[in-house]
C-alpha cells in the first residue's frame, strides 16, 4: 500500500477508534500516522487533543510545542498550546504563547479571555482590563467577559466602572448581574454604592 493510502487508512481506523472511545488505540494511529508523514497537522493536533482528554498535560504539551514548531503560524495551535500549559500551572509559557496567538489572529476572543485570565491570577489588573475590553468588543453578548471585567474592576478599587459593567450586564444577562451585585455589595442602582 502507497504512503497516501496507508495514512488516510490510519486516518479513518483512528476516526472509528474515537468514536468508539478507544483513545489508546486511537493514539496509536496517530503515531503510525507521524511516520509516514513526520510533520502532519493533523495527526499532531489530534494526538495533542486526545492526550489531553486522557489528562496527561505534559504529554500533550509537549505534542502541541511540535505543532507549533512545525506549524509556527497556527493561530489555534498556539491557543491551545497556551491553554495547556496554563492548566499545567506553566504561567511563564503561557503568556507568550498567548500573545503569539493574538498575534496571529487579533481577533481570537478566546484568546484574549485566556490571556485576561492568566493577567488576573498575577494580579496584573489594569493589563487584564486591556484584554477584557478586547473580548468584550469581540464577543459583546457573552456574560463571560463582562463578569471578570466587573471582578477586576472590585480588585482594582474603582466600583463606578463595575457598577457600569453591571448595569450593562442587567440589560441582556440579568442573573449574572445579580450574581456580581450579591458577591460584590454593589448596586446597579447608584454608582460604587454598596447593597450592604
Amino acid at each position: 500500500m502507497n504512503t497516501v493510502l496507508g495514512y488516510w487508512y490510519l486516518k479513518l481506523q483512528a476516526l472509528i477508534l474515537l468514536v468508539f472511545g478507544r483513545e489508546a488505540a486511537a493514539l496509536g494511529k496517530f503515531d503510525q500516522m507521524l511516520l509516514l508523514k513526520p510533520n502532519d497537522r493533523y495527526a499532531l493536533a489530534s494526538r495533542a487533543h486526545v492526550l489531553a482528554q486522557q489528562g496527561d498535560k505534559t504529554a500533550a504539551i509537549g505534542a502541541l510545542q511540535r505543532l507549533v514548531a512545525g506549524y509556527p503560524g497556527q493561530a489555534a495551535a498556539w491557543f491551545n498550546l497556551a491553554f495547556m500549559l496554563e492548566d499545567n500551572g506553566e504561567q511563564d509559557g503561557a503568556e507568550p504563547a498567548f500573545r503569539r496567538a493574538l498575534e496571529l489572529e487579533p481577533k481570537m476572543d478566546r484568546a484574549w479571555y485566556g490571556l485576561a485570565l492568566l493577567l488576573i491570577r498575577e494580579r496584573r489588573f489594569d493589563e487584564a482590563v486591556q484584554a477584557l475590553k478586547k473580548n468584550t468588543e469581540l464577543q459583546p453578548m457573552s456574560p463571560f467577559g463582562w463578569y471578570q471585567l466587573a471582578r477586576v474592576h472590585v480588585d482594582r478599587q474603582d466600583p463606578d466602572e463595575a457598577v457600569k459593567v453591571i448595569r450593562h450586564l442587567k440589560r441582556f444577562e440579568p442573573k449574572v448581574a445579580a450574581q456580581l451585585e450579591r458577591e460584590t455589595g454593589l448596586s446597579a442602582a447608584q454608582p460604587g454604592t454598596l447593597t450592604n
